[in-house]
């Protein structure tokens, strides 16, 4: 089938139906694989994938036989993305939602980070992404399917903190690609971002006690960020109606307030 992005006029008009059909990068733990969860749970088509399939993710298939489709997928392996992206049509039909989740951090000052460090954070955390987005928004478009793209960001785009020079402007890269690309599709698909603050389990690595305790200290809510705080508005853009389009919602107990 040709993928073009030509649709009818008629589709583009009224609300974009709920996600059936949800391909989730990043998968193998963490929010991931909570938004992979939840997803299976709700009785949701999940395609999640990894560069390493997890054994929570293999549980999750168990769990859900039929439902969930897994794959060991480096997210900037262009040719393997694009191969899993068409077995997942071949299984559970046209991707309406893709959630951007894939990441790698940071733990170096600016000064000490080598050139290789950085292209490969941007290339991870910024290229691919959005090379996985235009993917999945080609073939909605060529389908005529209305759906939705959810980017998982971070607060570090929106703020600066000190050892994630080059992980804070893939984020806000990120962010920027957000509102453009929903001005850009004008409502055919809805696409957003939730930008968490600092998990602490995978942030403890690189920032000290001393620095998480800080974090905590200035933080209204005295907490750190937990996948299930950012469950609910993962839920509400991906299945609920909404005419939220083009925005970064900030989950972080109010830290960057």
């Amino acid at each position: 089938m040709s993928e073009t992005t030509e649709t009818s006029p008629d589709n583009d008009r009224g609300p974009v139906p709920p996600a059936e059909v949800v391909l989730i990068s990043g998968a193998s733990r963490g929010l991931g694989l909570a938004i992979a969860t939840d997803a299976a749970e709700r009785g949701v088509n999940v395609a999640a994938f990894a560069r390493t399939v997890s054994a929570e993710m293999k549980e999750l298939a168990d769990d859900h036989p039929g439902r969930v489709h897994l794959g060991a997928v480096d997210i900037t392996d262009t040719t393997a993305t694009q191969a899993f992206v068409r077995e997942v049509e071949s299984r559970f039909g046209v991707v309406d939602a893709l959630v951007n989740n894939a990441a790698i951090g940071q733990d170096s000052l600016h000064v000490h980070t080598s050139q290789e460090r950085i292209a490969e954070i941007l290339e991870t955390n910024l290229t691919a992404p959005l090379l996985l987005a235009r993917l999945v928004v080609r073939r909605m478009l060529g389908r005529g399917v209305r759906g939705r793209i959810l980017n998982v960001t971070s607060i570090c785009g929106q703020r600066g903190f000190p050892g994630l020079v080059a992980y804070s402007a893939a984020k806000g890269g990120m962010d920027a690609a957000t509102r453009s690309l929903a001005r850009e599709l004008g409502g055919r698909v809805l696409v957003n971002a939730v930008a968490p603050g600092f998990f602490a389990s995978e942030m403890s690595a690189v920032l000290g006690s001393t620095q998480l305790d800080a974090i905590r200290r200035r933080t209204p809510s005295g907490q750190m960020t937990t996948p299930a705080d950012v469950l609910p508005v993962v839920r509400m853009l991906l299945w609920e109606q909404t005419n939220i389009n083009g925005e970064t919602v900030v989950v972080d107990g109010g830290g960057s307030i």
